[in-house]
Parts: C-alpha cells; structure tokens; sequence
C-alpha cells in the first residue's frame, strides 16, 4: 500500500474528506500504480483521467459507507 495515502473516513478523519483530501490520494494512487511522478506529455490526458476517475469512486465511496459505532452515527 502507498503509504502517503491517508484513510479519509471518520473516525481516522475526524471531519469531512475534503475535495482536496480526495484528489490527493487519488493522485498518489495513480502514481503508484502507473509508477509515473509525472507521466510524460504523451500520457497526461490518460493519467488525468485516471485521477479524476479514481478521485469520483473514492468520494461516492466516502459518502456511501456506514461507519457502525462512529461518533456521527451515535448522534443521529
């Protein structure tokens, strides 16, 4: 696993994964799977699509999880 990817969900995180936070382990996932920092121009368009495609899983991901014995779900 990359270790610079952070778990986004509570109770790790304990406020809302931000857009930013999202995108950001996206991006770290796609240069650990495509072994690119920075991929060459030829490939910029197919690993920006990537990103964003990954960064859209995550976030529906995110938002469809039931955490069980969080905080949030105690107060709800």
């Amino acid at each position: 696993m990359c270790r610079s990817i952070k778990t986004l969900r509570p109770p790790v995180l304990p406020e809302e994964a931000t857009e930013e936070d999202i995108r950001a382990a996206a991006l770290q996932y796609v240069r650990k799977v495509s072994g690119f920092r920075a991929p060459a121009a030829h490939n910029r368009e197919v690993f920006d699509r990537a990103v964003d495609a990954i960064a859209e899983a995550t976030a529906e991901l995110l938002a469809d999880l039931e955490v069980r014995g969080s905080a949030a779900q105690r107060a709800g």
